[in-house]
């Protein structure tokens, strides 16, 4: 008979796929007869047969399976975890599993507080130590709510975090399950980690320490005390003092940061007899698993207790291509976001837009060639660094949609699981505003039929006419904004186009009502009362910071790169004339050596032929993943360069290698929006959600396999689109 349920105690050595890493581990602890607190584990064939009777595993696998997994980017995979959270979220325990499951628990654990742990076979080895990538739960009390915290560890082996380990390591995606700890909450005083050898020094055993739960060190909201000591004798070699001021505490049916008793924040959390206590520790496990451990422990009284402990594995390892450790930084807590959100607000885009004035100012055409390389070196410059700001500090910031997006997917329960991107899409954008007044001036030319003749034929009004003062004012507030390359050259004329195509068409409207909003606020507030009200009413705002940011941050990188492209332009029009460069293969730092210097010679490029396709792929049904609800079938317009955005008719579908946020002016005319890049936080899919359009995006090769005319059916619903011709 398949054991289910196991007591830590009564799992035996062939048991450890059962019962995962974690599982297995404190298994061997407990008897090895050191101090762990009381639990059971779920074995994986409750998670096996959750899968089976609900249907859910097949609706897993067509989320896993829409493309090649080798292929999917770091947002799709953001994306296809929400969707699996979702189906565990809203797919409750089947009747016999639920009465087999509550037999055992009632028995054991129902009275008291727990904390509900993953322990994923593979888990916690030498190879993989999957540390942080799963979910934990702490302070949980009552039945029901522990069978809810069940299938959220369960969802968390679908977690985008997961899944991109899975991927880097080679771990086969459809082989996954999950085992589940269930022990009794210890509520330590003084709790930690060790590192049975430091990472940074082999010589070294590193312990570090935090008043209260261990909660606050490993999400990092709190800054612990660290001790170094020689791995050989157990001395302390230095002891590295941090301010006190807070703990992580069990309240109620959570936890929550507090402030820390005065009389504890000039103390260390550990004496040095402590601190030789868990060193001890960290020996005996290295003994005991043949390998040097990461442990995590409490201190309740005097009393050690051994909560798990993992193999030390580098995470990072030796490939600098490995994306692993900087995609891990973009989980953030809610207090370190509203830290990153100020000072992305009120340092970094202020910073931004005043460098980009300031090179405005400096016009290229009347600079010297000398002076021309030192402005395009700075300006080069400038965009590296920005840029590097940006993947460091904007991108993490839209951890803060997630953050909110997790929370009211857990409360509300919706049957859209991108349902919250409504409440935070209820924010003021710059492309939005962009647009809005693009259409200003659109309603202008409906208005005036005479005026809309005259523009069509180049005829246009003197400067004191209104549409030219609304014009003037559109261009100094966003003529970098609004401009591409061919935009910005042919000036005036292409914003024109642009205007007499939208006023062609009726005014955009809006996509919800503000009352439609307002209804979903309200629901998701009415959940909540006193100070975690407050504190969602915060979340929210964090949410609709980091949605707005998403989409502001790449338009004022587009600032900074314009200035750079203007320099370029100008730069390559002085050395259009000399027979010994090829002016368009020169990167910047060549354009200024040449500036610099009339004899230079350029390096030779050996140009690489295209391979030619000896056959047309037409395939008709095209898999990517749905951005943006709706259907709608129409004619496609590819962009392949930014001037094809100004042969763009209303109606048409727009199909691109991505919508960047200086192309989504042309968003309002389209039917609906295809994109290769992936991912429900792509500016396309954003702009999609605003408009109310159909988007499908991640599909790979969108703008070769799509040709400008192909009749097109996009199914954001289900991320489809179908070629008719």
């Amino acid at each position: 008979m398949m054991r289910t349920v196991l007591r830590l105690e009564h799992i035996r050595g062939n048991d450890r796929e059962r019962v995962g890493g974690k599982g297995f581990a404190l298994a061997t602890l407990v008897k090895r007869g050191l101090k762990v607190p009381h639990g059971l584990c779920i074995g994986v064939d409750a998670y096996k047969r959750y899968l089976a009777d609900t249907g859910l595993g097949a609706r897993i696998l067509m989320e896993i399976d829409r493309k090649d997994f080798a292929e999917v980017r770091w947002e799709e995979m953001w994306d296809a975890s929400l969707r699996i959270r979702n189906l565990f979220l809203k797919t409750p325990l089947p009747e016999d599993l639920r009465s087999l499951l509550s037999s055992s628990l009632e028995s054991e654990l129902t009275d008291k507080s727990v904390v509900v742990r993953s322990s994923a076979p593979g888990e916690d080895s030498t190879h993989a130590s999957f540390a942080g990538l799963h979910e934990s739960f702490v302070n949980i009390r009552g039945l029901d709510s522990i069978l809810e915290h069940i299938r959220l560890v369960w969802a968390s082996l679908w977690s985008d975090r997961a899944l991109l380990y899975r991927q880097e390591l080679g771990l086969d995606v459809h082989q996954s399950s999950m085992a589940v700890v269930i022990q009794e909450l210890i509520a330590g005083e003084r709790s930690g980690v060790t590192f049975g050898k430091n990472p940074n020094d082999p010589s070294q055993v590193v312990i570090e320490s935090v008043y209260g739960l261990n909660q606050g060190l490993v999400d990092g909201s709190i800054e612990p005390d660290r001790w170094l000591l020689d791995r050989k004798s157990g001395v302390i070699i230095d002891h590295h003092a941090t301010e006190r001021h807070l703990a992580v505490g069990a309240h109620g049916e959570s936890t929550r940061l507090e402030k820390l008793a005065a009389e504890k924040q000039n103390v260390p959390p550990l004496t040095n007899h402590e601190v030789k206590k868990v060193f001890g520790l960290a020996l005996e496990l290295e003994e005991i698993f043949g390998s040097p451990q990461d442990v995590e422990w409490t201190f309740l009284g005097d009393e050690l207790y051994l909560l798990q402990s993992r193999p030390i594995t580098t995470m990072a390892g030796k490939n600098k291509e490995d994306k692993r450790a900087w995609y891990f930084t973009l989980r953030r807590s809610f207090d370190n976001l509203k830290a990153l959100r100020s000072r992305v607000e009120d340092e970094l885009i202020p910073a931004m837009e005043h460098e980009t004035k300031i090179f405005a100012q400096r016009k290229p055409a009347e600079l010297s060639d000398a002076e021309l390389a030192k402005e395009l070196y700075e300006r080069q410059e400038a965009y590296d660094r920005w840029l590097q700001i940006y993947w460091d500090e904007f991108i993490p910031l839209a951890h803060g949609i997630r953050l909110f997006g997790q929370v009211y997917n857990d409360t509300i329960r919706p049957d859209d699981p991108y349902e919250f991107m409504d409440l935070l899409g209820a924010t003021e954008m710059a492309s939005l505003e962009r647009n809005r007044r693009l259409e200003d001036l659109a309603a202008m030319i409906r208005a005036d039929p005479v005026l809309g003749d005259n523009l069509s034929k180049r005829h246009y009004p003197g400067p004191d006419h209104s549409f030219s003062r609304a014009l003037d004012s559109f261009i100094e507030r966003f003529g970098d904004l609004s401009c591409s390359a061919e935009l910005c050259t042919q000036g005036r004329d292409s914003i024109i186009r642009l205007l007499l195509e939208l006023s062609s068409r009726p005014a955009v409207k809006e996509r919800f009502p503000t009352k439609d909003l307002e209804s979903l606020r309200v629901s998701f507030f009415s959940h909540f009362q006193g100070d975690k009200r407050l504190r969602m009413e915060e979340l929210l705002d964090l949410g609709r910071a980091s949605y707005r940011l998403r989409d502001d941050d790449n338009i004022f990188l587009g600032m900074i790169q314009n200035q750079l492209r203007l320099a370029i332009e100008e730069s390559k029009g002085r050395l259009t004339d000399r027979s010994n460069l090829e002016v368009e293969r020169l990167d910047p730092l060549e354009i200024i050596e040449a500036l610099n210097n009339p004899d230079y010679v350029a390096k030779k490029v050996v140009a690489i032929p295209e391979k030619s396709a000896h056959f047309d792929i037409r395939p008709r049904q095209l898999v990517g993943q749905p951005a943006s609800p709706g259907l709608v079938r129409a004619t496609a317009r590819v962009i392949t360069e930014p001037s094809n955005l100004f042969d763009f008719k209303g109606g048409e579908i727009l199909v691109c290698d991505a919508v960047d946020p200086n192309m989504t002016f042309v968003v309002p005319l389209a039917a609906g929006v295809v994109e290769r890049r992936g991912g429900m936080l792509i500016h396309g899919a954003i702009i999609a959600r605003e408009y109310g359009l159909p988007c499908v995006t991640g599909i790979p090769n969108a703008s070769s396999l799509i040709h400008t005319g192909d009749e097109l059916t996009v199914d954001g619903y289900l991320g489809i689109v179908i070629k008719h011709s």
